[in-house]
Protein backbone atom coordinates (compact mmCIF):
# COMPACT_ATOMS: atom_id res chain seq x y z
CA UNK A 1 0.00 0.00 0.00
CA UNK A 2 1.25 3.45 -0.94
CA UNK A 3 1.10 6.16 1.72
CA UNK A 4 0.30 9.63 0.37
CA UNK A 5 0.93 12.66 2.57
CA UNK A 6 -0.60 16.08 1.93
CA UNK A 7 0.45 19.50 3.13
CA UNK A 8 -1.98 21.45 5.27
CA UNK A 9 -2.68 23.59 2.18
CA UNK A 10 -4.55 20.62 0.70
CA UNK A 11 -6.34 19.53 3.85
CA UNK A 12 -9.43 21.62 3.07
CA UNK A 13 -9.90 19.42 -0.02
CA UNK A 14 -8.68 16.07 1.35
CA UNK A 15 -9.96 16.54 4.93
CA UNK A 16 -6.89 14.64 6.11
CA UNK A 17 -3.11 14.91 6.07
CA UNK A 18 -2.54 11.43 4.61
CA UNK A 19 -4.22 8.50 2.93
CA UNK A 20 -3.32 4.94 2.00
CA UNK A 21 -3.92 3.58 -1.50
CA UNK A 22 -3.79 0.02 -2.74
CA UNK A 23 -2.37 0.39 -6.23
CA UNK A 24 0.43 -2.18 -6.44
CA UNK A 25 3.53 -1.36 -8.45
CA UNK A 26 2.57 1.52 -10.71
CA UNK A 27 3.43 5.14 -11.59
CA UNK A 28 2.90 8.53 -9.97
CA UNK A 29 0.30 9.28 -12.68
CA UNK A 30 -1.80 6.29 -11.61
CA UNK A 31 -1.61 7.39 -7.98
CA UNK A 32 -2.69 10.93 -8.92
CA UNK A 33 -5.59 9.52 -10.97
CA UNK A 34 -6.74 7.49 -7.94
CA UNK A 35 -6.48 10.57 -5.72
CA UNK A 36 -8.57 12.60 -8.19
CA UNK A 37 -11.21 9.85 -8.10
CA UNK A 38 -11.16 9.96 -4.30
CA UNK A 39 -11.04 13.73 -3.73
CA UNK A 40 -12.67 15.14 -6.86
CA UNK A 41 -12.08 17.87 -9.42
CA UNK A 42 -11.01 20.53 -6.90
CA UNK A 43 -8.07 18.32 -5.90
CA UNK A 44 -7.17 17.82 -9.57
CA UNK A 45 -7.33 21.57 -10.25
CA UNK A 46 -4.90 22.24 -7.40
CA UNK A 47 -2.38 19.60 -8.52
CA UNK A 48 -2.57 19.38 -12.31
CA UNK A 49 -2.74 21.80 -15.21
CA UNK A 50 -3.54 20.26 -18.59
CA UNK A 51 -2.47 16.84 -17.34
CA UNK A 52 0.90 18.00 -15.98
CA UNK A 53 1.94 18.80 -12.42
CA UNK A 54 1.45 22.49 -11.75
CA UNK A 55 4.63 24.54 -11.62
CA UNK A 56 4.34 25.35 -7.92
CA UNK A 57 3.38 21.87 -6.76
CA UNK A 58 6.12 19.57 -5.54
CA UNK A 59 5.65 15.80 -5.62
CA UNK A 60 8.12 13.51 -3.91
CA UNK A 61 8.50 9.73 -3.96
CA UNK A 62 10.40 8.68 -0.85
CA UNK A 63 11.77 12.22 -0.54
CA UNK A 64 12.96 12.43 -4.17
CA UNK A 65 11.42 15.16 -6.35
CA UNK A 66 9.69 13.52 -9.34
CA UNK A 67 11.14 16.26 -11.56
CA UNK A 68 14.53 14.60 -10.97
CA UNK A 69 13.08 11.15 -11.66
CA UNK A 70 10.71 10.44 -14.57
CA UNK A 71 7.99 12.96 -13.76
CA UNK A 72 4.50 11.48 -13.71
CA UNK A 73 5.97 8.27 -15.17
CA UNK A 74 8.13 7.77 -12.07
CA UNK A 75 7.67 4.26 -10.69
CA UNK A 76 5.87 3.71 -7.40
CA UNK A 77 6.10 0.52 -5.36
CA UNK A 78 3.66 -0.72 -2.75
CA UNK A 79 6.01 0.31 0.06
CA UNK A 80 6.63 3.87 -1.16
CA UNK A 81 5.54 7.16 0.35
CA UNK A 82 4.44 10.10 -1.79
CA UNK A 83 4.34 13.67 -0.52
CA UNK A 84 2.35 16.39 -2.28
CA UNK A 85 3.35 19.90 -1.30
CA UNK A 86 1.79 22.86 -3.10
CA UNK A 87 3.75 26.06 -2.63
CA UNK A 88 2.19 28.48 -0.19
CA UNK A 89 2.65 32.15 -0.96
CA UNK A 90 1.75 35.31 0.77
CA UNK A 91 2.75 38.87 1.06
Amino acid sequence: MVKVRFSSALSNVTHSRETILEVGNTTVKTVIDKLVQQFGPDFEKRILDKGEVRRFVNLYVNGEDIRHLSGLDSPVKDTDEISILPAVSGG
